[in-house]
């Protein structure tokens, strides 16, 4: 779980610091950088598995252009200078208490509440016809004790319930991964779990090419792997219709991937190992799918099935409607199909960590947007219990410029982003993306700046040139 992301130089987030609760709702105008936040913390994601330049290339903006040019992810990256500023990233995060290393041996945490910190720098190109690389300039991660804890964790929760359960062990000594200099050149340092005990094993991180977080893969060292794991399970969710409706295979993945494809086999899964409601039942998971379906108003579903074919190996997913039609998933509405998705996102206790969404009500009727809040909100722990099963600990943050989603969302919940006038490190001024939170909610006891209802008056109000207003005689 990510409690907070400080961000220094990486595209338009010259100086952002946030604190996240289960569910966030980051509100603001198109092309402003508001994807920017799930790019960062996308590449935080990618950083934990592969090298910093296939981290860099699987950023949205990067991969989908033309260039590749690492350069696109500094603010400054192609300013005529020698060398863009620094990006510092430093994310504060609740960690899984036991994971499994890359040989499936178990790796028990010493603690898990951790700060991750990473400096990265860029070096030009040598000769021409070529792109510069990325360089590792700084890396920490660090415990954070019980009490701090309590007002490092700033969201409403139980302390009783929540925190006692997700805050597990404790640390004496210093950090578990520490930068320095040797004469060779910068250094990672990697401590062991036992604190001061024992030598450090210095990386070599001038040429590493990726961070020393990515190369930890066996148990010894459980508290670095506990924080890769959970920095791997941050995802981008995009749900693409095409990828909905594509058909799976019996040898496919039977987990969802983050376009929406899978979405039979990991349907197909659940229904036979068992969903966040209980032991293994198809006809209990398909029933409890079909009535979350249920709640948008304008599908009447009886119910729904996944459909082995044997002779073809194919799984298809079928709903049944109140009228007696059976339709394939290929069939259904973009707007069904994602919702849908998020049905069966709702009972797979396997997904766990950071799932990031882009504007969750496309393709939903006006209608339909309080159910579509209502179950994105619900695939989020509920921090006022202990996570289990039946309460996956798992954390959501939407961004969004609909008015209806930011109406229907906790003044709480809502971060209202803008661009602001702020000064760069070389002294120019400069406009970069703000996160300000609600005055008088829990983010804002803790924010210099805070916006208020005023800033969210374009979603609250209709626009000045409206057609259609509601009657009086229907108000109320």
């Amino acid at each position: 779980m990510l409690t907070r992301l400080e961000v220094h130089g990486f595209k338009n987030l010259l100086d952002v610091h946030v604190d996240f609760g289960p569910f966030t709702c980051i509100a603001g105008a198109n092309g402003i950088g508001k994807s920017n936040v799930f790019d960062v913390i996308e590449l935080l994601s990618h950083l934990a598995s592969g090298t910093l330049m296939e981290a860099a290339q699987q950023v949205r903006s990067v991969a989908q252009g033309h260039s590749g040019d690492p350069r696109d992810l500094f603010w400054d990256g192609h300013r005529e200078r020698a060398e863009p500023m620094e990006i510092r990233l430093a994310a504060e995060m609740i960690v899984p208490g036991t994971v499994e290393d890359d040989l499936g041996s178990p790796a028990e945490a010493t603690t898990t509440f951790l700060r991750y910190e990473i400096g990265l720098g860029y070096e030009h190109a040598e000769g021409a016809g070529s792109i510069g690389r990325l360089l590792l300039r700084h890396e920490e991660l660090h415990h954070i004790t019980r009490r701090e804890a309590a007002r490092r964790i700033r969201f409403p929760h139980s302390a009783k319930h929540f925190r006692s359960s997700v805050l597990v062990g404790q640390r004496r000594g210093g950090p578990f991964l520490s930068t320095g200099q040797r004469e060779g050149g910068l250094v990672v340092n990697v401590h062991g779990d036992g604190g001061s005990f024992g030598r450090p094993q210095p990386r070599a991180a001038d040429r590493a090419g990726r961070t020393v977080l990515s190369t930890i893969t066996t148990n010894d060292h459980p508290t670095i792997l506990a924080a890769r794991r959970e920095m791997q399970s941050w995802r981008r969710l995009a749900l693409e219709p095409s990828a909905l409706r594509a058909p799976d295979s019996f040898a496919d993945p039977r987990s969802l991937g983050s376009d929406g494809r899978h979405l039979a086999a990991t349907l197909f899964r659940i229904a036979r190992t068992g969903g966040t409601s209980g032991a293994p039942d198809p006809e209990a998971v398909y029933a409890e799918v079909a009535g979350r379906l249920s709640d948008l108003g304008d599908v009447g579903v009886r119910g729904l099935e996944v459909e082995p074919d044997e002779k073809r190996e194919v799984l298809t997913l079928f709903l049944d409607e109140q009228n007696g039609l059976r339709l394939p998933a290929r069939a259904l509405s973009e707007g069904t199909l994602c919702f849908l998705a998020l049905c069966v996102l709702l009972e797979d206790p396997t997904v766990k960590g950071v799932i990031c969404m882009e504007e969750p009500e496309n393709g939903i009727h006006p209608a339909n947007l309080e159910s579509m809040l209502d179950l994105v909100r619900d695939l989020a722990v509920n921090p006022a219990e202990a996570p289990d099963t039946e309460n996956p600990f798992r954390q959501v943050i939407v961004n969004t410029h609909s008015p209806g989603v930011v109406q229907l969302c906790d003044r709480g919940d809502i971060l209202v982003a803008d661009t602001q006038l702020q000064t760069a490190p070389d002294g120019s001024v400069t406009r970069a993306l703000s996160l300000l939170p609600l005055a008088d909610t829990w983010r804002a006891k803790h924010s210099v700046d805070s916006a208020t209802e005023a800033d969210l008056l374009a979603y609250l109000a209709a626009p000045a040139g409206a057609q259609l207003r509601v009657p009086f005689d229907l108000v109320g």
